[in-house]
């Protein structure tokens, strides 16, 4: 098995040189063809090399000869190596080069910077929902027009709609034809996509999915349907566990599946295509079928799946990697895991070499290897310990959230302290959810037969579900962690420890001994550091904070979330994106109730965070709602808050301090819901220095309310409107006079807040700029005189 290994082994260099060449042609991508023609030189020279020792002939007999023959063999394999890594590496690079001319071409056309935009494309990526309720979605484009100027392009385009803005929501999904009109940015480097397009003025369903994509989806859409009468939160993910559709899996479910490290589930990867794979190969091998019978069987099956999931980018990923586990398998070649694994990235890579800089693609390897090469020795380290059935139920999910743990840190800073738990718990209900709902997916056609499956696979998607939101209400569930790549290396340093520490056996060498120690040092040492930094976010984290605090801007990533506070009342002003970093801020500042919920409008950034605060609110106000927006207003007065939609000239206290209503006006039609209908509020006294709150207003209301003489200046704290976007007023931002201009901003989001032109505006102005995806939560208190003091989390 060991000489096996080994030789799988043989193959991972030329997966980490097609990466790491990938890597660079998506991110330097003017430099691709230099380093492509490089590369393909490289080949020739190896290969000429490999093919000079190999025509050198026989070597005499006698043992220095024998000697000579076995240095060349070896010299010759590592040539071999060596010509296919850089041969992979090329034609990675070389794909790279290959489109260079179109994607720079189209990308000029939107460097103009809000220039109008309509392409013409097919979604090409499934339709998803995201933090500020507006959809997403990958297309692929045939025609790209700016003004008169049409140009025929096959491109990439990550399209950005608000879901009013669809002529027809129920046909846009995988295979549509469209039309997006709006406006567009050139995409980050290493993106696979070349344009960004924000399709302002809509987008319009030409023509809907049609032949095997529009069954799909009529599929897809009939599991939902017959999940829909099921109780509880366990109907929502029985679509996600056979498809990968969790379009009604509730926020609080989907937060609590991430907490438990058991998302991981609703996302269609490679054990979802071995299932069904190995279910075709099974029924084959019954029938008696030969093994290529049973192969061409499980690979029909594999492309059917892929077809019915949709064939996005994730999804071909993981089909392919099990179409190669099916190659070793006609083969006769199944113990070469790690060769599989690497022949697998190393053409995928070549097929698309933005894989590169994508971090599901390294987290579904990352795991795949952490099996391959893992779980056999934690098993043996755990066997010693505890019975050998246990150790191995251990053994898998701890392989898994020791290899991917420190690539989830760069998504989110917290450690998932029941993870290993919660899978061994949930993971053997997994399958049997997957089967019955792809079953109950597949039996459209006969609704009776679906309920029926559909009601059988509720039983473990409801398993599943109770096991995550049990592991999330446990206390401590998510320990915080070190942010960012410090943290990753942390996890990663402290992950290796653990698995030496269980897979080393005591006594042995001195070298093993050594080991184990130095491991076990290790362990406390980095696990001390990360509790440590757990501490001060959590228990010790209010100690941290200035004591006089009176305006704290929260880091809840792409979305807005303020606290005020004067004489022990607290307001908060949105919730953010996400129930969990809101809850994480909250803790650190003390926060227990909070008496006035300020929701300026209703998108998923400023209202996600709700359940936080649920049951603990005194008094919500609110502007104009929509039918979603007045059904989470009725909740939360449900649960005894008292709600009152305000506007222009409402006024309040908090503690100490005044409140008063800026926006919207009552008599205003020109903006009845969304970001130009956000409340504004200026909030000043009880030790609260003159704050402005502009919501997410753009510059055409900001001129009104400018005009309308609302304005009190100078203000000390001027909450910048919509993160930072490139839609603003400059005349507002002189008039306000601030101080201290406050941007609630997610690091390295899609829209690229706070904008070039949001900051010149505010260093026109003289206004000290503090963002919150640079120094994280942002304290200020007013100071002698007019002044305020700033604290940062990061930065001092």
């Amino acid at each position: 098995m060991k000489v096996r290994q080994r030789a799988g082994l043989r193959l991972a260099p030329v997966a980490a040189a097609t990466w790491a060449a990938a890597a660079f042609a998506i991110l330097v991508p003017v430099a691709s063809p230099w380093l492509a023609v490089t590369l393909w030189a490289t080949v020739a020279a190896a290969m000429v090399t490999v093919l000079r020792l190999g025509g050198q002939g026989r070597v005499s007999a006698g043992p220095r000869p024998d000697r000579l023959r076995v240095r060349r063999d070896r010299l010759r394999r590592v040539l071999v190596i060596f010509a296919l890594a850089a041969a992979a590496s090329a034609a990675a690079a070389s794909h790279v080069a290959w489109s260079l001319p179109d994607r720079a071409d189209v990308a000029e056309l939107a460097l103009g910077g809000g220039r109008a935009v309509d392409v013409r494309a097919t979604v090409v990526g499934k339709v998803e929902r995201r933090a500020d309720g507006s959809l997403s979605f990958d297309a692929r484009s045939s025609r790209v027009t700016t003004g008169d100027e049409a140009r025929r392009a096959e491109i990439e385009v990550a399209v950005r709609v608000r879901p009013d803005d669809v002529d027809d929501l129920a046909g846009l999904d995988v295979g549509a034809s469209v039309d997006a009109k709006g406006t567009a940015q050139p995409a980050r480097a290493g993106e696979r996509a070349v344009l960004v397009l924000w399709a302002s003025r809509g987008v319009e369903v030409r023509q809907p999915p049609v032949g095997a994509a529009r069954v799909a989806a009529d599929l897809r859409r009939g599991l939902v349907g017959a999940v829909r009468g099921l109780p509880g939160e366990g109907a929502g993910l029985v679509p996600g566990l056979a498809v990968g559709d969790t379009s009604v899996v509730s926020p609080t479910l989907d937060a609590a599946m991430k907490e438990a490290s058991l998302s991981h589930l609703t996302a269609v990867s490679g054990a979802n295509c071995a299932l069904v794979v190995g279910i075709a190969f099974t029924v084959a091998a019954v029938c008696g079928a030969s093994r290529g019978a049973r192969v061409a069987c499980g690979i029909g099956a594999l492309v059917g799946f892929v077809l019915l999931v949709t064939p996005e980018p994730s999804v071909v990923r993981a089909g392919a990697m099990a179409a190669i586990a099916m190659l070793a398998v006609l083969l006769g070649r199944t113990g070469a895991g790690v060769a599989v694994l690497s022949t697998a990235v190393a053409l995928l890579l070549v097929l698309d070499p933005w894989l590169a800089a994508s971090l599901g693609f390294a987290l579904s390897v990352a795991a795949t290897g952490s099996l391959l090469l893992g779980t056999r020795p934690l098993a043996t380290g755990l066997a010693r310990a505890v019975p050998r059935p246990l150790a191995l139920a251990i053994a898998v999910p701890l392989a898994a959230q020791l290899a991917c743990g420190p690539l989830l840190i760069l998504i989110q800073p917290t450690v998932p302290v029941y993870g290993v738990l919660a899978n061994m718990i949930a993971g053997p209900a997994a399958p049997a959810a997957t089967v019955l709902g792809l079953a109950a997916c597949l039996s459209a056609p006969l609704p009776w037969l679906q309920s029926g499956l559909a009601a059988m696979a509720w039983l473990p998607a409801s398993w599943i579900a109770a096991t995550a939101t049990t592991a999330a209400g446990l206390p401590a569930d998510a320990m915080p962690w070190l942010e960012g790549w410090p943290g990753a290396v942390a996890l990663a340093l402290l992950g290796l420890a653990i698995g030496l520490a269980i897979t080393l056996a005591r006594g042995g060498t001195s070298r093993r001994r050594f080991a184990r120690v130095a491991s076990i040092v290790i362990v406390a040492v980095v696990g001390g550091t990360g509790l440590g930094a757990g501490a001060l976010t959590t228990v010790a984290g209010r100690w941290t904070l200035p004591a006089d605090w009176s305006v704290l801007a929260c880091d809840v990533g792409q979305g807005d979330a303020v606290l005020l506070r004067s004489a022990g009342a607290v307001a908060l002003v949105d919730t953010g994106p996400a129930p969990e970093p809101l809850a994480a801020c909250l803790s650190r500042a003390g926060i227990d109730r909070v008496d006035l919920l300020v929701l300026t409008h209703g998108d998923l950034d400023h209202v996600g965070g709700l359940d936080t605060v649920r049951g603990r609110v005194g008094t919500v106000l609110h502007g104009p709602t929509d039918a979603d927006a007045a059904e989470l207003i009725a909740s939360l007065a449900a649960e005894g808050a008292r709600t009152l939609e305000v506007s222009t000239g409402v006024t309040g206290s908090l503690g100490e301090a005044r409140w008063r209503v800026l926006w919207p006006k009552p008599e205003s039609r020109a903006f009845p819901v969304g970001n130009d209908a956000s409340v504004v509020l200026d909030v000043r006294g009880g030790g609260i220095p003159a704050t402005l709150l502009l919501g997410d207003l753009s510059a055409s209301p900001q001129r009104l309310l400018h005009a309308s003489g609302a304005l009190a200046p100078p203000y000390a704290v001027v909450k910048v409107a919509h993160h930072g976007s490139a839609d603003q007023d400059a005349e507002i931002y002189t008039r306000a006079q601030a101080a201290v201009a406050l941007i609630t901003v997610g690091t390295d989001n899609d829209y690229d807040h706070p904008r070039d032109e949001a900051l010149d505006i505010l260093r026109a102005v003289g206004a000290r700029v503090h963002r919150t995806d640079r120094e994280g939560i942002i304290a200020l208190w007013p100071s002698a005189g007019d002044d305020v003091n700033v604290w940062r989390e990061r930065g001092g």
